[in-house]
């Protein structure tokens, strides 16, 4: 079996544990805080990646470690996981995870560009205008970019709704040089 296909499959068991247990976004962050650690924790990592640590062992570990801190099929689902030797794929499940609840509760995530810093009123604003228009919850991912003058640049997927200013002002230029509309 490929290796996505493999990610796929434990993210969506991972949903279904998730479903049942009425917390699909509660479980989202476990397996995220998980997936960070081991980037971020290179004793972790080097202990789940040792193929000479018994895979008994290191299920046990995580029972210790995470008793009283997750749902017990929260740790369950991990312990299957390092017996079936996938504890690496643990940081591309969380991805694929999180990708899988977007597409069941209807949110995207939009990258949005604009020219200048923005409040915490503001990114409420666009993201509450972005959901208007698209119909989805709209998670917007702001970049700052001065060279687009003003307006907004929005992609989500592989759409692009460009309403800056730069590109007003070259379609008028277009307009005036070429004679077009």
């Amino acid at each position: 079996m490929r290796e996505p296909t493999i990610v796929r499959n434990y993210a969506e068991t991972l949903v279904e544990i998730a479903r049942r247990a009425g917390d699909l976004e509660g479980y989202g962050r476990m397996i995220d805080g998980v997936a960070s650690a081991m980037r971020s924790d290179r004793t972790l990592r080097l202990f789940l990646e040792s193929p000479g640590v018994d895979v008994g062992q290191k299920s046990e570990v995580i029972g210790k470690a995470l008793a009283g801190r997750v749902p017990v099929p929260f740790v369950k689902y991990l312990q299957a996981v390092v017996r079936r030797r996938r504890q690496l794929l643990i940081p591309e499940i969380a991805v694929e995870y999180g990708l899988l609840v977007d597409a069941e509760v209807g949110r995207v995530h939009a990258a949005v560009t604009v020219s200048r810093a923005t409040d915490d009123a503001e990114r409420d604003r666009i993201a509450a205008a972005l959901s208007r228009a698209i119909g989805k919850t709209v998670v917007p991912h702001l970049v700052v970019d001065p060279a687009i003058l003003g307006g907004i640049v929005v992609k989500v997927g592989d759409t692009v709704m460009d309403g800056s200013v730069r590109r007003k002002l070259a379609r008028l230029r277009q307009r005036m040089v070429h004679g077009t509309r």
